[in-house]
């Protein structure tokens, strides 16, 4: 039997009979947490925050509490924004997309008490443009908050103001970029801006204090309201506390979305378990573990993971990809992270040249153009990677991708660079026997025109 899951978040998602609408919500004893929130100070929920640990679902997984008080409000004199990052742009992750779609007055109780902890009267849900579905279901349920005095003018009596607005984006990956985010916000081209000096909590949204959060993680404070720090900190283990929703898919029987504890279940309970195991009964090569821009795994091999003793030093222990626990920092030992918590699982029978090849080709589509080692470094090794999946392969070819990832990463304004790198780079090292078998080859089709990395 599997485990069980502990459902937080998608607690009602897909519970017969639950709707969208804010009557089925306040049936369910929706709203009922606001009214909590606005009867504490502001400063009381950062605090609530900072005690649970919640970390950031969206990428980093940054300490939200210690976010949230990069603004000064003693000293700040100007208006202060929230927005809701909704773009869920990256390849592997569907998860916000179902909170959306099937509980939005969470999303919306969630932002009302995080736009009230952090004295904004002025928030926006960033949706991306392709999502016009969940772009309709919120502004339903927005009008349905509003009509209820949830939102607007003098929330529940409060005295306190706010309205939300849902902004489409273009559809662009780089729309889910903080700074990409805010500059698309504006109007302009969604380049990413250089941090410093333009950390949003200092200068966001027309330059003014801004908090960005995930769907996800706008959901958590929520709970973390409700039940309060100290035991929200209790579910999941030390520095990964909450719950996490790990979107599954690739090759496993029940792909899907499933939520669990930080720490809870590994990764070999996950596929094997709670996914039915590997399709086709065949065997398990790699996973990504959070989203494609997350370094690839390979399931033979052994990770040297750090363990606290009990006498509080540390030893290092060897363990295999099944049996590592699905967390933040225990992923990130191995040298890959759990991102965005979308798990893409690869059988015995992927070409993992062909994988890489599919994930540069959206990487090299999807690059703002606006720092020269990620325009034109993902171009070359999507170039690079069409060559040798079509047979014109050269021996030099290998050493020639890691150069050009490893001339990208760490070198752009924004994290972009090692979205596009980082696959590359763990792709070749951990199969690399599978580049060398291609670019032996010989080809049967018309060689490219080689690519070097010197440029005129």
């Amino acid at each position: 039997m599997p485990k069980a899951e502990y459902r937080l978040i998608l607690k009602h998602a897909d519970e017969p009979g639950y709707t969208v609408d804010i009557d089925c919500y306040l049936r369910h004893g929706g709203y009922q947490v606001l009214k909590k929130a606005l009867a504490m100070a502001p400063d009381q929920i950062i605090q609530e925050v900072k005690i649970s640990g919640l970390r950031g679902r969206g990428g980093a997984g940054f300490p939200t509490g210690v976010k949230w008080g990069f603004i000064n409000h003693e000293k700040n004199t100007k208006p202060v924004y929230l927005l809701c990052n909704a773009d869920e742009s990256e390849p592997g992750t569907f998860k916000d997309r179902q909170i959306i779609y099937k509980d939005p007055h969470q999303l919306i109780e969630g932002m009302v008490i995080s736009a009230y902890a952090n004295r904004a009267h002025l928030a926006y849900i960033y949706i991306r443009g392709e999502f016009a579905k969940g772009a309709e279901i919120l502004e339903k349920a927005l009008a349905e908050a509003r009509e209820r005095n949830f939102l607007g003018k003098n929330i529940l009596g409060s005295g306190y103001d706010l309205e939300i607005y849902v902004f489409r984006g273009a559809g662009a990956y780089i729309c889910g970029e903080e700074t990409g985010l805010i500059e698309s916000l504006e109007g302009k081209r969604a380049y990413p801006r250089i941090k410093p000096p333009y950390f949003p909590a200092v200068l966001g949204l027309y330059m003014c204090p801004t908090i960005v959060n995930n769907v996800e993680t706008l959901c958590h404070v929520k709970h973390i309201v409700e039940m309060g720090g100290a035991e929200y900190a209790r579910i999941g283990t030390p520095n990964n506390t909450g719950t996490r929703i790990w979107c599954v898919s690739g090759d496993v029987n029940k792909p899907g979305y499933y939520e669990y504890p930080c720490g809870a279940i590994t990764f070999g309970e996950l596929l094997y378990e709670v996914c039915g195991g590997i399709r086709n009964g065949n065997k398990l090569k790699a996973v990504i573990p959070g989203g494609s821009s997350a370094k690839v795994l390979r399931a033979d091999k052994k990770y040297k993971i750090p363990r606290k003793k009990e006498d509080g030093s540390t030893e290092m222990i060897e363990m295999g990809l099944e049996d590592i626990p699905l967390d933040f920092d225990t992923v990130a030992a191995t040298g890959s992270m759990s991102g965005s918590g979308g798990i893409i699982v690869m059988d015995h029978t992927r070409d993992m040249v062909e994988c890489l090849r599919n994930i540069a080709e959206f990487y090299a589509h999807e690059s703002c153009g606006q720092c020269t080692p990620c325009r034109e470094g993902s171009l070359w090794m999507k170039k690079m990677l069409d060559r040798i999946c079509s047979g014109g392969g050269r021996p030099e070819d290998s050493k020639l991708l890691l150069e050009v990832a490893n001339h990208i990463a760490g070198r752009t304004i924004c994290a972009f660079g090692e979205a596009c790198a980082w696959p590359v780079q763990s792709f070749v090292e951990m199969f690399g026997e599978e580049f060398e078998a291609k670019q032996r080859r010989e080809s049967s089709l018309e060689i490219l025109e080689p690519v070097t990395t010197r440029t005129a």
